[in-house]
């Protein structure tokens, strides 16, 4: 469908509950919701990129770190390690 069709078919919808102040209101807030941005929880500021970098680098020295047994997988050592997979 293209844009102009999902207007037309949503101003057409909107037409059936126009005299509705309940449910209008409901739409509104919905689509508001809609088109708000969400924060991509996975973003970091670079300074925080590098202090990841920095820990890493810290416990791969002290020897803080986990390798692959041969014929393992990621999996299999994410388990081997505790976690839930």
């Amino acid at each position: 469908m293209t844009a102009t069709q999902l207007n037309a078919e949503l101003l057409r919808e909107l037409s059936t509950i126009v005299d509705d102040e309940i449910l209008m209101e409901k739409v509104l807030k919905y689509i508001k919701k809609l088109k708000a941005p969400k924060a991509d929880p996975t973003l970091m500021t670079k300074e925080e990129f590098f202090a990841c970098i920095d820990e890493a680098k810290k416990q791969y020295e002290e020897g803080k770190y986990t390798t692959l047994l041969p014929g393992e997988s990621v999996t299999d050592m994410l388990k081997r390690k505790g976690y839930d997979i």
